[in-house]
């Protein structure tokens, strides 16, 4: 009987840690919106089939060239505002849906008449007309909206506050001077679009919707006298916490590689040799660490990430083998983290010109690397 009854613990035992295991699910994606929001998207979401994606990053611009809110809504919080124009959205939305992938939608861009006229990358000067919009966008696409065709918007469940709000080319401005001397205006300003952000999105009252802040760049030189200041992701998620930031549902983050020679596993050498302002998968650990710290166990997603390729890029590039094996290692570190629910890659298909990304799965011309055959195992891995 004795005998029996340990039989059956073993048994029990090994159950709960198939099913905890079974249970662990990174979702893998792309993040690409040449190729989706404004591209050929037909052609490009018949590749993300083949590639197993389950989650699409999708930039929501609420100003800007391709922004929803060209003019002042009359009524901020109706989707139906004539101001609104959510044709790129919608489109892209069903796609995304008849081929079984979620959206992730991050918001950015401040229009010109929501920040006194001056470029998206800036805050706007009222956190209530970005939470107008997020509310109006996520009742949109709550899946109880009408179509306009006799069905539905499909869903988006998954929405990202901004995007690598601790680096001047999308939050500006990153430092200001005070009396008492240097403040982290990025990180104040953050927190006021993180909350609007979670605001609006939750305002719908549905359960399953889920708000990523942060979005966090991999570095930052943390010095507000440099020609181009910028924030570290350890001291941006520290100033957040300090300027008031208590509510989100996961913690987002772009953990690239430095330079040419940097596996995955590489440790960063930060801004004046200094570890501490860099972030990559090569020390993840640390921001996992302090995440806890300061928030407890919140779940993280990495939305964005990638290798570039040389050909065509000499100075950042990696081989065309280097880059399929290093998605493989860097997928398999992420997995390893049971705090992330998303790894997505950045980008399907290689930017025209050298000055852009080149850490496309297939070249700008259409030639699939072997990263595509690389991700498509791993997403695959993930695949329910």
């Amino acid at each position: 009987m004795k005998r029996f009854g340990v039989g059956i613990a073993v048994l029990v035992a090994a159950f709960v840690a198939a099913s905890a295991h079974a249970s662990r699910y990174m979702r893998v994606g792309i993040y690409d919106d040449a190729q989706t929001l404004y591209g050929p998207i037909d052609r490009s979401m018949a590749q993300l089939e083949q590639l197993h994606v389950q989650e699409l990053r999708v930039n929501l611009y609420w100003g800007g060239k391709f922004g929803v809110a060209q003019s002042r809504p009359a009524n901020a919080t109706s989707p139906n505002d004539p101001a609104y124009d959510w044709t790129l959205y919608d489109r892209v939305v069903r796609y995304a849906n008849q081929y079984g992938m979620h959206v992730l939608f991050s918001v950015y861009g401040t229009p010109p008449w929501a920040n006194g006229g001056r470029p998206l990358n800036y805050a706007p000067k009222r956190a209530t007309d970005l939470r107008n919009f997020v509310f109006a966008a996520a009742k949109r696409y709550n899946g109880q909206f009408a179509d306009g065709e006799g069905g539905m918007l499909p869903p988006v469940k998954e929405w990202l506050a901004w995007n690598e709000p601790n680096n001047p080319n999308f939050l500006a401005p990153q430092y200001k001077r005070t009396s008492k001397g240097w403040t982290i205006q990025s990180a104040l300003d953050y927190v006021k679009i993180c909350n609007a952000v979670y605001q609006g999105v939750h305002a719908t009252l549905l359960r399953s919707e889920r708000v990523g802040c942060g979005v966090t760049g991999p570095r930052g030189n943390n010095n507000p006298s440099s020609s181009r200041p910028s924030v570290s992701p350890l001291a941006f998620l520290r100033a957040v916490k300090k300027d008031g930031l208590k509510r989100f549902d996961a913690w987002a983050h772009h953990p690239y590689y430095a330079g040419a020679s940097d596996q995955p596993t590489t440790k960063p050498v930060g801004a004046r040799g200094n570890p501490a302002t860099a972030v990559t998968l090569g020390n993840f650990r640390d921001l996992t660490k302090l995440l806890t710290q300061l928030y407890g166990n919140k779940r993280i997603w990495i939305t964005e990430y990638g290798y570039q390729t040389n050909p065509p890029d000499s100075l950042f590039g990696v081989s065309y083998a280097k880059q399929a094996t290093y998605l493989k290692q860097a997928f398999a570190i992420a997995r390893k983290n049971p705090r992330v629910d998303m790894m997505i890659w950045f980008l399907l298909r290689d930017e025209p010109k050298v000055g852009g990304w080149q850490s496309g799965l297939e070249t700008y011309g259409g030639k699939r690397k072997p990263s595509f055959a690389a991700f498509m195992q791993q997403a695959a891995l993930s695949s329910p």
